[in-house]
């Protein structure tokens, strides 16, 4: 069920299920620390949507629509908003004809299968291309795991802290510079820390990190 605290702008029940199934799978939770799911990424991709880039607001829209190139980027008529609500909707027409459920009941390794036709194109969306549907889907997914909370995805930053991102930079950063092998091991801040309230920062404005572990090293030695 999707966190009750969030009010969802665009998004309908079954498209929040099948996305929070979907990211899932893109990027589950494992030993390493949660995924895509506990990282709420479903919600920053609702908040992406409500915005203007999932209406093209500011974009071009009087075609022609030729097929483009990858170099020239996003070429479809359909704004973000529709090839979500079509791709959802026609990917759990597909399920229902292939397996009797909607993608959100399938088992993993056949959620796994639909989202390896639709990056193949060997699933046929009515509406619109299979891989431009999974596309847009994977690279949200990925912008939500590791986007600022502030807009919406990275709960508890288990993006950042799964990499050992910091956030926002801190003047701290002097203290560490002539140290070798050292890695630099502190709570991430996020711009939403700041705004918060919720960090400290020094006179010049900048957040002051908390360090990890002591200050210890996780590999490497302090040496040339």
């Amino acid at each position: 069920m999707p966190d009750e605290s969030h009010a969802y702008g665009y998004l309908i029940q079954p498209e929040i299920r099948f996305l929070d199934a979907a990211v899932e799978r893109l990027i589950p939770a494992d030993d390493l620390g949660p995924g895509a799911k506990e990282a709420d990424v479903t919600y920053f991709i609702d908040r992406q949507l409500i915005s203007v880039w999932g209406t093209h607001g500011r974009n071009y829209r009087g075609g022609p629509w030729p097929e483009g190139t990858p170099e020239q980027g996003f070429q479809s008529r359909l704004t973000p908003q529709e090839i979500y609500r079509a791709g959802i909707r026609e990917t759990n027409i597909h399920c229902l004809k292939q397996y009797g459920k909607a993608f959100e009941f399938l088992t993993a390794d056949q959620q796994d299968e639909v989202l390896g036709g639709l990056e193949r194109s060997k699933i046929e969306l009515e509406s619109l291309s299979a891989k431009l549907f999974f596309d847009l889907l994977l690279r949200n997914t990925m912008e939500g795991f590791f986007a600022d909370p502030m807009y919406g995805g990275n709960r508890d930053k288990v993006g950042w802290k799964l990499i050992g991102f910091p956030g926002v930079a801190s003047s701290t950063y002097e203290d560490h510079l002539d140290k070798y092998n050292v890695a630099y091991c502190v709570e991430p801040v996020s711009i939403l820390d700041v705004q918060q309230g919720r960090v400290k920062l020094d006179a010049q404005g900048y957040p002051k990190h908390v360090a990890l572990n002591a200050g210890k090293p996780e590999s490497g030695n302090d040496s040339h």
